[in-house]
């Protein structure tokens, strides 16, 4: 009966993917609309980005005084009222006020459904279940884009991709009875994934957290990687407007590549998964994503490099996350899973908050330009970090 549960996960990671790329798509339109300046998206972000570390690090809560399917189907439902809310905001004050329940119901779910899968399921679900993420990351600057080029514009947008998600939270709510029917056994599974050696779960403070070893090293990796893919998203579009002079709605479209190779990537890598292993996934993806990063850098005259790079960095982010993520119960024992993942998902957050916004005043009082060597240096970080966590677990430093 789990098993029957796959799909309804999947569905809710399309869901939280779907809004994550509809600002940087549309920022270029909106600031010039609303008047204000072009960091100004970072502010938005960093709103959003603190409702989901809030939210995630309350989830396991919720999910015990509720259900994970209650508690997937009701955030759902909280960023489709927060997107339409977006498509009716006549100022910038007003966004942000949605950008609250937007931040909180995307991350109410994310720590909980990430813990899962890494216990229950094999390498190759965790690869698959973020490539569903990307699906819905990659369709709506598409989505957005579509409607740059229409009388409703933005509004527009934001409004069609809301629809979407009520149709998605609908179908959430509809399977609550399958959760239900599969609840005994998934309490079963948490019991024995809780037993490691003997040892049943260890009650951790975000203090005893961090003397696990090695968590502190693959919090600051977490913490680069989601720096690198948040930054390279939100300001994607504007940095092929402003520095390679490119028109907005066709950047809209091109900043989407990135997510398209995020999301084809992570497709593949569920089929080699188990055999390369999460350690070399994430060597090589680091490595996959440097590259395409230099793409961006060569001063090429054709825009064709710049956009070929984006495919690639976003190919090379594929397995990243998802193999940080299923390689946690290995690398610090099933006892303390939940907990790692849980600061593993406030680290990331915290990366992905204010990451974006510092990068956006450093466009406005610098230059654009600086964009992909801001994501060489995360990349960088991240792929540093790896290496130095593996090298300390093999060798049982700390």
């Amino acid at each position: 009966m789990i098993s029957l549960l796959l799909p309804v996960i999947y569905a809710a990671f399309i869901s939280l993917g779907l809004p994550d790329s509809l600002l940087g798509s549309a920022w270029p339109v909106i600031r010039m609309e609303l008047g204000v300046p072009l960091s100004y998206a970072g502010i938005v972000s960093m709103i959003i980005s603190g409702g989901t570390i809030l939210s995630s690090l309350l989830s396991d809560r919720m999910t015990r005084k509720t259900s994970a399917g209650f508690v997937t189907a009701v955030s759902v439902f909280m960023t489709a009222a927060a997107l339409f809310g977006f498509s009716t905001a006549p100022s910038f004050f007003v966004i942000c006020l949605w950008a609250v329940p937007y931040g909180l119901g995307a991350g109410a779910v994310d720590a909980a459904l990430n813990n899962y899968v890494a216990l229950h399921f094999k390498a190759r679900h965790m690869s698959w279940l973020h490539c569903f993420w990307g699906i819905g990351v990659s369709v709506s600057p598409y989505i957005m884009g579509l409607f740059l080029t229409r009388p409703s514009g933005w509004h527009g947008g934001y409004r069609a991709v809301s629809y979407i998600q009520l149709m998605l939270s609908a179908v959430l709510f509809a399977a609550l009875p399958l959760w239900k029917s599969v609840s005994e056994k998934t309490v079963s599974d948490k019991e024995q994934a809780v037993i490691s050696n003997g040892r049943k779960t260890v009650k951790h403070t975000i203090f005893s957290v961090f003397r696990i070893k090695g968590v502190p090293l693959v919090l600051v990796s977490f913490f680069g990687y989601c720096a690198l893919e948040s930054t390279a998203g939100l300001w994607a579009a504007s940095y092929l407007v402003q520095f390679r002079g490119i028109a907005a709605e066709t950047a809209a479209r091109f900043a989407s590549f990135f997510y398209i190779g995020i999301m084809s990537g992570r497709f593949l890598n569920g089929f080699i998964a188990e055999k390369a292993g999460d350690s070399s996934l994430i060597r090589i993806g680091c490595t996959v994503a440097i590259l395409g990063i230099i793409l961006i850098i060569l001063p090429f005259s054709s825009d064709v490099p710049a956009l070929a790079g984006l495919i690639t960095a976003g190919i090379g982010c594929a397995p990243v996350y998802p193999s940080i993520i299923h390689a946690t119960p290995a690398r610090f024992g099933k006892e303390n899973s939940q907990a790692v993942v849980g600061i593993q998902m406030a680290s990331a957050y915290t990366g992905s908050t204010f990451m974006p916004p510092l990068f956006g005043l450093v466009a406005q009082n610098v230059s654009i330009s600086l964009y992909p060597f801001w994501l060489l240096v995360f990349a960088f970080l991240t792929l540093f970090c790896s290496e130095l966590l593996e090298w300390c677990l093999k060798n049982n430093t700390k």
